[in-house]
């Protein structure tokens, strides 16, 4: 496994993603977005994203390049159109834009439709709870993901982040989650690593579940009709209150795809004393830590705290990639005739 520091991978990452069509801001938002995610241990939203997104520009599914124009503002709501803009680059003009509702109004929510793949949202919410501010993000794409009680892809893993802020020196309390049992790309990576699948992760073409990476044809929701039900929902208010609703005209057979985000921001000075907020954020997470950790548990741990961890430890160490993903990143960057970092030797 080659052990990359995260501002080489950076580097390498924004340079695979110019070379492969991606303008110069928006690569490197977005490889800072994949980065992040690397440095927090959730390699299936890291950069083993990159050809598949240089792919997604060969394609037309994402046009770079074009920005992010406002379509509509009402009062704390705003509209974004991205254009087909990576999506780094639309969640990104969506936290700004809800971050300034939010501190004029209270809250802002900011819908990015007709954007591409978002990565890891929790990279959104982080940003703005350093901001101070409570942040919610969540995304919508195409059918990937079996609805309960049905056969086949119906809704998607659709994401749901909420990040709480907690004051300086101490990480956000940052929820990260998909609507699936599992996140598509955690099925990427160990098809990367060559690794099998836990079952009720996944199904294959025939509806029964599997533990072979290679052959799934759709994961499952999480916690069964919760997951799907959460996931639809996501749906109605990412694509369909944004007035680009993708599973519908997907199914009705009017639609390929798409993707869609949406950004919410709430400043806690809205209800009193910021400051109030964050210090019980803190009493919030210090009664869950003195929680008795059950038997198998060394510790009773909050929501992010694990990747914080992890993160703090790739930052100072360096990011571990899978021989797989280095193999794949080495071979896009002999097609965009990118040098190849000598840390990437394999």
């Amino acid at each position: 496994m080659p052990i990359i520091d995260a501002h080489t991978l950076r580097q390498f990452a924004a340079e695979l993603l110019r070379s492969g069509g991606f303008a110069e801001s928006d690569a490197t938002q977005t490889a800072d977005l994949l980065v992040w995610a690397n440095l927090g241990g959730v390699d299936s939203h890291g950069v083993l994203r990159i050809p598949r997104y240089i792919e997604m520009v060969d394609e037309g599914v994402t046009i770079s390049g074009r920005g992010v124009s406002l379509v509509h503002e009402f009062g704390a709501v705003a509209l974004l159109d991205g254009a087909k803009c990576p999506g780094a680059v639309g969640m990104n003009a969506a936290v700004d834009k809800a971050e300034a509702l939010a501190r004029v109004h209270g809250v802002g929510w900011c819908a990015a439709r007709a954007i591409s793949h978002a990565g890891a949202v929790g990279y959104y919410t982080s940003a703005l709870a350093a901001r101070g501010l409570v942040g919610l993000a969540m995304t919508a794409s195409k059918p990937l993901m079996s609805y309960y009680g049905a056969k086949g892809e119906a809704v998607s893993t659709n994401p749901l982040s909420i990040a709480l802020p907690t004051g300086r020196g101490r990480e956000p309390v940052v929820l990260d989650m998909s609507t699936a049992a599992v996140a598509l790309g955690k099925i990427m990576a160990a098809k990367d690593a060559g690794t099998l699948i836990p079952l009720g992760w996944a199904v294959d073409g025939d509806g029964v579940e599997t533990t072979d990476p290679t052959k799934v044809s759709a994961v499952l929701p999480m916690a069964g009709p919760k997951g799907s039900g959460l996931s639809l929902m996501i749906e109605g208010l990412t694509s369909v209150l944004a007035g680009n609703a993708v599973i519908g005209p997907v199914l009705m057979g009017r639609k390929k795809g798409g993707f869609n985000g949406l950004v919410i921001a709430v400043n806690p000075a809205a209800f009193g004393a910021a400051g109030n907020f964050e210090r019980e954020v803190c009493e919030l997470a210090d009664a869950i830590h003195r929680l008795e950790p059950a038997k198998g548990f060394d510790a009773v741990l909050l929501p992010g705290e694990r990747s914080a961890a992890v993160r703090a430890a790739r930052s100072r160490d360096g990011i571990p990639l899978s021989v797989g993903t280095a193999r794949r990143l080495i071979e896009e960057a002999g097609r965009q005739s990118v040098p190849v970092p000598a840390a990437f030797q394999l």
